[in-house]
């Protein structure tokens, strides 16, 4: 009952004035596209700088609430930015996405590298003040920052690859 009500709603916002305005815009869709792509740069390099920092590769030096601090307003910035754009991307190519794999697999991806700092923030990173300083994350915190690099990775080769399915 669910899969016909998911299709038929991505059906009507492919048809609508809305979405095919974006679809047939000489500029629209591109547009929008390259501000999805920019604010994943944003989003994604401010998250892989805490990730790397926890795998101890990069700012070891560094605290990693002091680097948290820093870079969450982008990172949160960027989330914003491509949740709408990524919104107006689905909508004008809802019915075509609906079937493409790649997709399915992004939308499968994005789930999980939600669940990730959700696990993080409500577990190893509580007990930060106890290991923030040291140049090597417990490896726990090391084993979220791997996951959330091969995720994060993995959402944008899916979604490169939405273009051609």
């Amino acid at each position: 009952m669910i899969v016909p009500l998911l299709q038929h709603l991505c059906q009507l916002l492919y048809d609508s004035s809305f979405g095919t305005a974006i679809r047939e815009s000489d500029y629209a869709f591109s547009i929008i596209e390259s501000v999805h792509v920019l604010s994943i740069t944003l989003l994604v390099g401010s998250i892989s700088v805490l990730d790397l920092r926890m795998l101890g590769a990069v700012l070891r030096e560094v605290p990693v609430t002091k680097l948290a601090r820093s870079v969450f307003p982008l990172t949160w910035s960027g989330f914003a930015i491509s949740v709408v754009s990524g919104f107006l991307l689905f909508w004008a190519e809802a019915a075509k996405n609906y079937t493409n794999p790649a997709f399915r697999i992004k939308v499968i991806l994005l789930l999980l590298v939600g669940l990730n700092p959700l696990i993080f923030h409500s577990s190893i990173y509580r007990r930060v003040s106890e290991w923030e300083f040291q140049h090597r994350s417990p490896w726990r915190a090391r084993t979220a920052a791997l996951v959330s690099l091969l995720l994060w990775s993995g959402i944008i080769i899916a979604g490169r690859a939405i273009a051609y399915f």
